[in-house]
């Protein structure tokens, strides 16, 4: 394990951002992790932990340690009749998670496909698209304090899971290190088709019998329809969630705004899209020096070559303000802010 000295961290965030870390480690296991975490040299100073670097807006330099999670495997742990219990490393890619798991025809996570990132940090955001959510077949995590390197693993209720939301965006923010969860998949899949968008991309393929393989197919072409790469245009994906707000004040929005695009929650709840907002804002294409949102979705904010991460933060406040001032709804960012 060599630990770095200042590191370009451009090559290890989809932005494409050119910051320095202080000091910078490859982490392959949970013993090496103990080992970095209790070090007198580096346990009393700030530390900032990297999967994928997919959801990430770096600011600034770090002035710490920023520790690159590079913990592989994927293991079967129990199997069933019904179901089966996998593990997998903090550093698989998700998607190869999810490819590895339509190889076997384990069901669960095939909407999920093409969703950036690794495993890691799947439960920090609760990853979700297409009617599926991690937390539908999440089982359990393993991880580390950063603090004192002590061990620990959460159960589903632990983690209090919500919309793109959980304990490690909150209470344990910048305080635990995820080393690697368990799912609970299905033997016998069950297709989810609630989401529109994807039940009419199935539909327009004619297909009787549809496969977990044909599902994650479509989610993959749908997405890289609307999403841009991140090898060929620096992008996090979604930068701000789908703003959830109550019903009769949607329903007041509806008089002004018909083509509105929102889905009921339940509990009074509406889920408004915010790349509709955004893009009545007048955003969608538009660009600002290196930085702009996307021509194809107003929801990613994208980094044209050369955009510094302060340039980007200060247009995703502009659009925030718009967006408030036009329709009265406060936008959060999906992406993680340093």
């Amino acid at each position: 394990m060599k630990v770095l000295k200042e590191a370009s961290l451009k090559s290890f965030n989809t932005f494409g951002i050119d910051v320095k870390a202080k000091y910078f480690v490859f982490i392959k296991d949970e013993v090496e992790l103990n080992e970095i975490l209790t070090s007198e040299e580096y346990r009393k100073i700030p530390k900032l932990i990297l999967g994928g670097g997919s959801n990430i807006l770096l600011t600034r330099d770090f002035e710490g340690l920023v520790i690159k999670v590079s913990i592989s495997g994927i293991k079967i742990i129990n199997e069933g009749e019904d179901s089966v219990l996998l593990e997998a490393g903090a550093g698989v890619v998700w998607h190869e998670l999810v490819l590895f798991c339509i190889e076997k025809n384990y069901g669960g996570i095939e909407n999920l496909s093409l969703i950036p990132g690794l495993v890691g940090a799947a439960p920090v955001q609760n990853i979700g698209a297409y009617g599926q959510e991690l937390k539908e077949v999440f089982q359990s995590l393993n991880g580390l304090y950063l603090n004192n390197g002590e061990t620990a693993t959460f159960v589903k209720d632990d983690c209090k899971f919500g919309y793109r939301n959980s304990v490690f965006k909150n209470e344990l923010k910048d305080k635990f290190i995820i080393t690697s969860i368990k799912l609970r998949l299905t033997k016998n899949p069950v297709i989810n088709l609630e989401y529109s968008a994807l039940k009419n991309e199935i539909e327009k393929l004619g297909l009787n019998h549809i496969s977990i393989k044909e599902v994650s197919n479509v989610v993959c072409n749908i997405r890289k329809s609307k999403l841009p790469d991140p090898e060929e245009i620096g992008n996090a994906g979604s930068f701000f969630k789908n703003p959830e707000i109550k019903e009769e004040k949607y329903n007041e929005l509806l008089k002004n705004y018909p083509d509105i695009v929102g889905y009921k929650m339940g509990n009074n709840k509406v889920k408004v899209a915010a790349g509709w907002l955004i893009e009545k804002c007048g955003w969608k294409g538009k660009r600002i020096g290196n930085t702009g949102a996307h021509t194809r979705q107003a929801l990613v904010l994208v980094n044209y070559g050369g955009a510094s991460g302060r340039e980007i933060f200060d247009l995703s406040c502009k659009i925030k303000e718009s967006v408030l001032e036009k329709f009265g709804i406060e936008l959060n960012e999906e992406v993680n802010i340093v």
